[in-house]
């Protein structure tokens, strides 16, 4: 296996819930059950069970197998998420301008803005279709003055599909505008601690199809609530 796959295998082996994080990583392959099972030559119901944590934990040779398919069945159809995935991929952890944290298996954008009491600013209907798989804390004035262009795809770790959770904001237009230019943009963005939001953030917000949330919760709280999941 190379880095990548080992990584995804580990994060598999040494999870509390491996089945969802097998749930996890098929999703984000955009692999449906059906699929991997003819691949690996398996039930639906199998994959189901393992997903659903109702077999025991998947033994090495098992999770070898399935990272194995993954890789497989992106690689025929052109291997587009495994360049996305080594174009991103980070150790998760901190660095001085922002703490990459990935779930354990993804969450709705619903369930995401519920559960740092979010205030919705704009594009409430695109919640429900929105589907995350961490989130990014970000020092905005730090990444704005002091990060690189060629540094920005490290902000998304594993994965586009996360939330930007921006800190030391005074408006919310620097960020918007950041990610307004940016090649690539995250599903979900929320601004801490803003009573007005800027016009032009919520603009680009619209424009972008981003949803636009905002927050009071600290930036512990935040961590308390999140990274668990």
């Amino acid at each position: 296996m190379d880095t990548l796959q080992e990584r995804i295998a580990g994060e598999i082996a040494l999870s509390d819930s491996p089945g969802s994080t097998m749930k996890k990583w098929r999703e984000l392959f955009g692999i449906s059950q059906v699929d991997l099972s003819k691949h690996l030559k398996i039930s639906t119901s199998t994959i189901s069970d393992y997903e659903g944590n109702r077999r025991a934990s998947p033994g090495v040779g098992i999770i070898k197998r399935f990272v194995t398919a993954l890789f497989t069945i992106d690689g025929q159809s052109g291997g587009e998420v495994v360049r996305n995935l080594e174009k991103y991929n980070m150790p998760q952890g901190k660095d001085p301008f922002y703490t990459i944290h990935d779930f354990s298996a993804p969450i709705t954008g619903t369930d995401f803005a519920r559960m740092i009491d979010a205030k919705i600013v704009s594009n409430p209907g695109l919640l429900d279709s929105v589907k995350i798989f961490g989130y990014t804390l970000i020092d905005s004035i730090r990444v704005i003055l002091e990060i690189s262009p060629s540094e920005y795809p490290k902000l998304f770790g594993t994965t586009n599909e996360r939330a930007f959770v921006f800190d030391q904001v005074s408006t919310g237009r620097s960020p918007m505008v950041v990610i307004r230019v940016a090649p690539i943009k995250p599903r979900i963005v929320v601004i801490q601690n803003v009573a007005d939001m800027d016009k032009l953030a919520i603009k680009i917000a619209q424009i972008e199809k981003i949803p636009l949330l905002s927050t009071k919760l600290t930036t512990e709280e935040i961590r308390a609530r999140l990274n668990n999941v």
